[in-house]
């Protein structure tokens, strides 16, 4: 593991300037929960304090992005070839490698997503979906679940919390929300003036409540019944986190959009992938012109997303996946928890408001760094790597159990 160099002496002079240039709010959050960290050397499955050298195994993996973790060897080798050969490209041609990643992805779903529209982050992504979900129903009304998360840009950040768009003026009146696992609620405001249902499967932001049976099938069945499309955020859910590729292959029922990022991009080169029907893909027929991003689908990006792909959708990456969580929830039982898990994506619910955010600080000392859950203050996040090994599974377990002793 190589120690990258620094631009500040020390820890207080790298807060003092990232205060004053950067954002001065974060900066003083940080101050105060003590969370006074800088990342430095980082490999595999975790990373160490650029200061004070301190250990940390990363379970929170920036939501998915370091899903096979820190410089994954194959990764980079595969970016440091691509940067021998191809730069980013340009969007306007047509490219081989853009190509093949979006076949890569289409067979991903059994061909029923058999078009794709490439982006740089999962805002702009679910931007997109929005927007062709709006061209081919001919509506504006958009339905989202209370406490989910989608981005900050325009429409993402329209379909998500009052917390997050209020306050930059983004309340906007096609934009409803709804309860999660609440069907009634949802058949109640799918309307004939709906052109959009957008859900993550297991919402994140909101402490990872698993989907209720049916409940996702139904949703579906409402958006059939009434003409509206569905688009499921897999942006975190999504490229083996929850023991499938895709965490709605749990289920029986087929998304009209499915929204894919962070993990996509190896934690190396950022992409996102915005898949759909090909009645919404033909929007692009007629209007071929409508979307366009500058880097979205760059060749050394389409290079990385290519490699992942080949890495995560295999049978004996997956059952891994599977095993290791199974693992975790052996070794977490008599904790003062409750454990809301599928695959290796975990919430870790304790039975007070706010005490998420306490047992974070307790779990960041022990060298588990995790973050709480922002719309549920009672939950850890805990998103491990993918490629976490048994003897580190057992690491995870101990730091557990030194954070929160019986």
């Amino acid at each position: 593991m190589g120690k990258p160099p620094q631009p500040f002496a020390d820890a207080a002079a790298t807060f003092d300037a990232s205060g004053a240039f950067v954002s001065p709010g974060k900066t003083r959050v940080y101050r105060q929960y003590g969370l006074t960290l800088v990342m430095g050397e980082r490999e595999g499955v975790g990373f160490r304090d650029a200061f004070t050298d301190q250990y940390f195994i990363n379970c929170h993996c920036n939501g998915g992005v370091f899903n096979l973790g820190h410089r994954n060897r194959e990764l980079t080798e595969c970016l440091k070839a691509a940067l021998d050969e191809v730069d980013i490209g340009n969007h306007h041609l047509v490219s081989g490698w853009r190509a093949a990643l979006a076949e890569k992805l289409c067979r991903s779903t059994s061909g029923h997503l058999s078009g794709v529209v490439f982006g740089v982050g999962g805002g702009e992504a679910i931007d997109l979906a929005i927007k062709v979900c709006r061209a081919a129903t001919k509506r504006r009304k958009v339905i989202s679940v209370n406490g989910g998360y989608h981005g900050h840009t325009g429409l993402a950040v329209a379909a998500g919390d009052p917390s997050f768009r209020e306050p930059v003026l983004c309340s906007e009146p096609d934009f409803h929300q709804v309860p999660f696992n609440d069907l009634q609620a949802m058949d109640r405001a799918v309307t004939d003036e709906v052109a959009a249902v957008l859900v993550e499967p297991i919402p994140a932001t909101l402490g990872m409540p698993l989907p209720e049976p049916g409940y996702l099938e139904g949703v579906a069945r409402v958006c059939r019944d009434r003409g509206a499309k569905l688009i499921v955020d897999e942006v975190q859910t999504g490229l083996g986190r929850t023991g499938r590729l895709w965490a709605y292959q749990h289920h029986d029922f087929q998304p009209d959009v499915l929204v894919s990022g962070k993990g996509l991009s190896g934690g190396l080169y950022p992409i996102s992938a915005t898949l759909m029907t090909s009645d919404l893909h033909s929007l692009f027929d007629a209007e071929p012109f409508i979307h366009i991003s500058t880097f979205g689908g760059s060749e050394l990006g389409c290079r990385v997303a290519s490699k992942v792909l080949e890495l995560v959708d295999h049978p004996a990456f997956l059952a891994n996946v599977e095993a290791i969580g199974a693992r975790l929830e052996r070794g977490m039982q008599g904790l003062p928890f409750e454990l809301r898990r599928r695959g290796l994506m975990m919430g870790l619910k304790f039975p007070a408001e706010g005490a998420g955010m306490l047992a974070m600080r307790l779990l960041i000392k022990q060298g588990l760094f995790v973050l709480y859950a922002a719309n549920d203050t009672s939950v850890v996040q805990l998103l491990p790597p993918l490629v976490l090994q048994p003897e580190q599974a057992d690491d995870v377990l101990a730091r557990l159990r030194a954070a929160f002793p019986a």
